[in-house]
């Protein structure tokens, strides 16, 4: 499991978290019971509004933004180390939007959640083939219904396979719409790769920042993360 209060990853057995010394009998004082994650109904896609406040959130510190993206490339090629990197990333932005200072050190910050972002990263990439096997719109879903995996994992301390159904529970009330914002991410970093290689380094974060809003936006921050932001 995970503490609450600093996301680290700890036995099951403890009552105490060993790096911050929180209490793990209960929640946090204050703070009501945790209950079961339920999606929010009647949800729908927003491609373009939330690319377009994505651009205007990357443009505010587009220099950062390029220097993060260009290691995330770098790192990401090491071997299961994407799922990491890319909860990093997302941990980067959520400071963002909540005005929060951000550093550059926070794309770090995924190894906190090593074990489940890595098995997440494995099990999205097999699932993906397999849709990928059958037809190319079949993996396109499974990529647009997993999107949101890692922000829950980061955000509402999941495991691998609860953030995996979650995010499957957000999509498929709008898997057209969820597909379509798939697929304009893609085209959109397709576009970075033809400008010379160099614009992904802009639509990497982009795409990034898409979604962190889209889940801000469906979801919304879970309180103890805030805090500990």
């Amino acid at each position: 499991m995970f503490c609450h209060n600093c996301g680290t990853q700890i036995p099951n057995d403890l009552q105490f978290c060993t790096h911050c010394g929180q209490s793990l009998a209960g929640p946090p004082l204050g703070q009501p019971p945790a209950i079961p994650w339920t999606a929010p109904p009647g949800v729908r896609s927003h491609t373009g509004q939330w690319i377009g406040s994505g651009w205007r959130l990357v443009k505010a510190d587009l220099g950062t933004y390029v220097l993060l993206a260009l290691v995330y490339i770098l790192m990401s090629g090491i071997p299961l180390i994407k799922g990491p990197m890319t909860a990093g990333f997302h941990i980067f932005l959520m400071k963002k939007l909540l005005g929060r200072r951000a550093e550059f050190s926070d794309l770090f910050t995924g190894f906190n959640f090593f074990v489940p972002t890595l098995v997440a990263s494995l099990i999205i990439g097999l699932f993906v083939g397999v849709g990928l096997i059958f037809c190319i719109v079949g993996s396109l879903v499974v990529a647009a219904a997993l999107q949101f995996t890692y922000l829950f994992i980061v955000d509402r301390r999941m495991d691998f396979w609860p953030a995996i159904q979650s995010s499957h529970a957000v999509v498929k009330q709008d898997y057209f719409g969820f597909t379509m914002f798939v697929i304009a991410l893609g085209l959109l970093n397709l576009l970075g790769f033809i400008c010379c290689l160099v614009g992904v380094l802009v639509t990497i974060p982009i795409t990034l920042a898409a979604v962190t809003i889209a889940y801000q936006e469906i979801v919304g921050f879970d309180q103890r993360t805030i805090q500990t932001l």
